[in-house]
């Protein structure tokens, strides 16, 4: 198998298994074992041939497979393509796992850096002479501040 022909099988399965209505019909598929799309069509909210489209889909995938039983069909999942499903979800997991664990490290370092450069700049400067260090015209003396005589200053 090349490589396109499996991203195609991947995509089909995936789209298969994004739809909730889909996964919904997995799931009672899952749990009873087997079912018709009559069956499945009384137990959810959606007609018998909207059931009948998505089990094609589901089929399409492989993750369903249809046996005969008389006049109808009973759905069965294929637990070997579930279990394809589940451990592509697993790499997938594990990757995003990965790449998030990469970003969070980088933010962390640059957050380092930037508390670095904090710390450096509190380092205590020489003091320049700022407005308020100025004299303003309060501090002028004036005639009545003069020495007088018999005072010290």
């Amino acid at each position: 198998m090349n490589t396109n022909q499996h991203t195609d099988v991947d995509d089909v399965l995936w789209s298969a298994i994004g739809d909730p209505m889909r996964r919904r019909m997995l799931d009672i598929l899952l749990t009873d074992g087997a079912a018709t799309a009559t069956s499945l069509g009384e137990r959810l909210p959606v007609t018998r041939q909207a059931v009948a489209k998505h089990l094609v889909v589901l089929d399409r995938a492989g993750l369903v497979h249809a046996i005969s039983a008389g006049r109808e069909k009973q759905f069965r999942v294929d637990q070997a393509q579930l279990a394809r499903a589940v451990a592509q979800l697993a790499d997938v997991t594990a990757a995003w796992d990965s790449r998030l664990l990469r970003i969070k490290r980088i933010a962390e370092s640059i957050q380092r850096s930037k508390d670095a450069g904090k710390r450096s700049n509190t380092s205590p400067k020489p003091n320049k002479p700022n407005k308020s260090d100025k004299p303003n015209k309060s501090d002028k003396p004036n005639k009545s501040d003069k020495p007088t005589k018999g005072t010290l200053q």
